[in-house]
């Protein structure tokens, strides 16, 4: 056979392999992982109804119990089982629950209704704590990526600011700004919030978290500004805000992803527990914390006035858990290794 010969021979069909995956961004192979994962799934699930509930509760208020968060009901009476019984006794012990619309979940010792002030309560600490998440993000992504991307004495000063925050624990920090902040409110140059604003706790939660996010960013940054896409935009001669913008900001967003659903966990425990010490949300707002602060004289009496507040914040911060966990092992790309994918 000649070399003319072999020359004129059709070029080989590729061959396909079964089964290989075709080329994949990390974002596509990150939300296949996350697909995956059930529970994150389920959790993701549970706690948009939890959203969709609160949201919905000007329309349960109106139209179905018929009543506000704030009305009182101390000397009405509701028929339950074909009989008549006071919301709240002569004893001061509130109904419990009935099961129908109105008092569904009980009543509480000034003859609210349960159900309402839950779902109003979840809306109040539900925007609470995505105000402060989204405080914390803002705050630790400028922090932190000013620290670890120009170093020296920018980093030195806002590494020692932090571990100033840091210093204290977050609830301590977190009771000691909102009490001093519920009365006089804030007034930060042109911004000035009342002492009775929603806004008060979200911030205050937001400042104190900032630390717990800017430090890990902090050391993510310095990795990447040493690496070879930098470098080569360096020679490319681009400044370093547009370094910033164009090669670490993007670098950054599945790691603000994940810590976005963690804080939101954290923002939301940190608000039930400064509310139940009075430091939050106060009254005549509710929220989940205010709601157990008032319940806990009567948990032998009318434990449902704890359990009903109590398991709606289970719930919330557990599926939001889950869900940052999900989203932790979706975007690490060492999960599929550990899995054995």
């Amino acid at each position: 056979m000649s070399a003319t010969d072999l020359d004129e021979r059709p070029a080989p069909e590729p061959v396909s392999v079964p089964g290989a995956a075709e080329g994949a961004s990390p974002l596509q192979l990150a939300l296949r992982r996350l697909r995956s994962n059930k529970v994150a799934l389920v959790a993701t699930v549970v706690f948009l109804v939890v959203v969709v509930l609160c949201l919905l509760a000007p329309v349960y208020s109106a139209h179905i119990a018929h009543t506000g968060p704030n009305n009182n009901h101390l000397s009405d009476q509701v028929r339950v089982g074909g009989k008549l019984t006071d919301v709240v006794s002569v004893d001061g012990i509130p109904i419990g629950p009935t099961w129908h619309s109105r008092f569904l979940l009980g009543a509480d010792t000034n003859g609210r209704d349960i159900a309402v002030r839950l779902l109003y309560g979840g809306r109040n600490s539900l925007e609470i704590g995505v105000i402060a998440t989204l405080i914390t993000l803002v705050g630790a992504l400028v922090l932190g990526v000013a620290a670890g991307y120009f170093r020296g004495w920018t980093d030195t000063l806002i590494s020692r600011a932090l571990d100033l925050i840091w210093a204290f624990p977050a609830l301590i920090l977190g009771i000691a700004l909102g009490v001093s902040l519920a009365l006089g409110g804030i007034s930060i140059g042109p911004l000035h919030l009342k002492g009775g604003s929603l806004l008060v706790p979200a911030f205050v939660i937001g400042v104190v978290y900032i630390p717990y996010v800017a430090r890990p960013l902090r050391g993510e940054v310095l990795t990447l500004r040493e690496r070879e896409f930098v470098d080569a935009a360096r020679i490319l001669g681009f400044g370093r805000l547009r370094i910033i913008l164009r090669e670490i900001l993007p670098n950054l967003a599945s790691t603000l992803l994940v810590f976005g659903a963690l804080q939101l966990a954290q923002s939301i425990t940190l608000e039930a527990a400064l509310s139940f010490l009075g430091a939050g949300v106060q009254a005549p707002n509710s929220s989940w914390g205010t709601m157990l602060s008032g319940a806990v004289q009567l948990v032998t009496t009318s434990p449902h006035l704890t359990l009903a507040p109590g398991l709606m914040l289970v719930i919330a911060v557990l599926s939001v858990n889950l869900i940052g966990d999900g989203l932790r092992a979706a975007f690490d790309p060492r999960a599929s290794v550990r899995r054995g994918r």
